[in-house]
């Protein structure tokens, strides 16, 4: 695991690498900032400037003060919204992170098939939809049981990181099925190299790596544990 990690860590000057990273979060900021644009709108439209309430009387700047309000809530949103939201985007080029990792460490492998864009997508929205709604779940065990908090966020998360860059790397040699019996056969190893994946998304900037970090740690890992020699 250790020198599947290192290996990962000395290519992350790749161009290729770059340029998923780069597209990932490029994604990612016009989609909050478009829905900001959208909230903001919807604001600007709804509500009056002045607001009048019954024994109150009458409230001068609403729609300012909501507009106001709304982007300090997407600020704080932000905070918790890029890492997974990033992860999805870039999830949808992590092909190529896969194909410059075997490119310069498995030439003999043929090229692997590309999924459709419609089939990554539909992968990234699940990883995203799962990947939020298991840490907004795990907020209950946090609160309940704060000093396991941080091994809690590191089994849960480690647990679908691995899942989902093993099953993404490994579906391209294997098929779909072949990739969840592979996943199963490997899951201890899986499992704790998610784990340490977890460990930089504590980190603020170094956490926007993870994606590729994690795709071509899986790559490697793959092979390691596989030994794929042909594409089927």
């Amino acid at each position: 695991m250790i020198t599947d990690i290192t290996r990962a860590l000395a290519q992350l000057g790749d161009r290729r690498f770059r340029k998923v990273l780069g597209m990932g979060l490029g994604l990612t900021v016009l989609l909050l900032v478009g829905f900001y644009g959208v909230l903001f709108g919807l604001i600007q439209w709804f509500v009056p400037d002045v607001l009048t309430l019954p024994f109150i009387g009458e409230i001068q700047w609403v729609d300012t003060f909501l507009s106001v309000a709304s982007l300090f809530l997407m600020l704080v949103m932000s905070a918790f919204l890029m890492i997974p939201v990033a992860s999805a985007f870039t999830s949808l080029f992590l092909d190529e992170v896969a194909d410059a990792v075997e490119d310069i460490h498995y030439p003999h492998l043929p090229q692997a098939p590309r999924a459709s864009l419609s089939e990554s997508f539909n992968d990234s929205l699940r990883f995203l939809g799962v990947l939020i709604a298991a840490n907004l779940i795990a907020l209950i065990p946090y609160l309940l049981m704060p000093p396991a908090a941080p091994l809690i966020f590191l089994a849960m998360n480690g647990f679908l990181l691995g899942r989902e860059y093993f099953q993404l790397v490994a579906m391209r040699r294997l098929g779909r099925q072949g990739a969840k019996e592979a996943r199963r056969r490997h899951a201890g190893a899986i499992w704790l190299t998610g784990a340490v994946m977890a460990l930089p998304l504590t980190i603020p900037v170094v956490n926007l790596l993870v994606p590729v970090l994690g795709a071509a740690t899986f790559t490697h890992l793959f092979h390691r544990l596989e030994r794929v020699s042909a594409t089927p």
